[in-house]
């Protein structure tokens, strides 16, 4: 359930996680789903389909969104853009800016975009899952986008093992010496979402397999 509280904002939940109080109704749970999903495909995969245009660096108009969604889905004929503000706002992995009366999503595209993001106070290392077959091939040959424009890295281990999981049961998680990789190496890594940092390929040199993680996405092979 997506909510406003007049006094700390929007929150998900039955009451305002800082106050207490109930807040105002903006909808329920299933037209949250449907609606982030929407989004979210405008935004990284098809504005095409609601005659949307991307701006190079993937800003998107919040009013022209709205115009888009509500003309093709008619059960949205209540949709502002503050509905949409507080889908980004709330959304827990942070894959959405709002800027004015724009917005983008920070990454996950598969359609063509410049991206203008932090590069500064990047982790010293970072981490991404492949699978056991992956794995060797990986190690050997660097990391290179497969299905998305960009390389996704992940804060910490564990984010990586997460997001891994989602592709098999088990996976492997590569540590990436970032610190090195852009020192040495050059490359720009951008923080995009609250745990998801982007770059555009990663040398073999760089990488290297954890065997054993520890908690807290640390390593305990020395």
């Amino acid at each position: 359930m997506l909510k406003e509280c007049g006094q700390h904002g929007y929150f998900r939940a039955e009451v305002c996680p800082v106050c207490g109080r109930p807040g105002r109704f903006m909808m329920n749970d299933r037209e949250l789903d449907h609606l982030g999903r929407i989004l979210t495909g405008i935004l990284r995969h098809f504005p095409d389909r609601y005659g949307l245009a991307i701006e190079p660096t993937g800003w998107v108009s919040l009013p022209e969104i709205v115009r888009a969604i509500s003309s093709k889905h008619s059960a949205y004929h209540w949709l502002r853009t503050a509905h949409l503000v507080a889908i980004a706002e709330t959304d827990a992995k942070g894959r959405y800016e709002v800027r004015d009366d724009r917005v983008r999503a920070t990454y996950g595209h598969t359609v063509d975009v410049a991206l203008d993001l932090p590069t500064e106070n990047i982790p010293d290392h970072l981490y991404y899952p492949v699978t056991a077959e992956e794995a060797g091939i990986v190690l050997e040959v660097g990391l290179r986008p497969s299905d998305r424009k960009k390389v996704h890295l992940s804060k910490t281990a564990e984010d990586a093992r997460s997001a891994g999981s989602v592709r098999t049961p088990d996976p492997i998680i590569l540590e990436v010496d970032a610190s090195r990789a852009r020192r040495e190496g050059g490359l720009v890594i951008m923080k995009a979402g609250k745990t998801v940092y982007l770059t555009d390929q990663v040398p073999a040199e760089f990488l290297r397999r954890l065997e054993t993680p520890a908690p807290g996405g640390a390593s305990d092979t020395p």
